[in-house]
């Protein structure tokens, strides 16, 4: 369970660092390269940044419930 777990947060991990990147920031981001340039007048961001937006957000709750079942895990096989 440990090992599958580690490989959960190691996976979770890496594909937050990318889905970070891949973020807009105050010039373009690499979501440019995927149609992110375009924004639509009401949203005041387009549909792709806000996709990513749930992809990030969505992998952070992962990666955050695998540190605690990690923690989890560990503390009941010290005691």
């Amino acid at each position: 369970m440990i090992i599958a777990t580690s490989a959960v947060l190691i996976l979770s991990s890496l594909l937050m660092i990318v889905l970070v990147l891949m973020h807009k920031g105050k010039g373009g981001g690499l979501s440019d390269m995927f149609g992110g340039g375009i924004s639509t007048s009401l949203g005041g961001s387009s549909v792709v940044e806000r996709n990513l937006d749930r992809l990030t957000i969505g992998t952070g709750v992962i990666w955050f419930a695998s540190i605690v079942v990690l923690a989890l895990l560990f503390k009941g096989d010290a005691g």
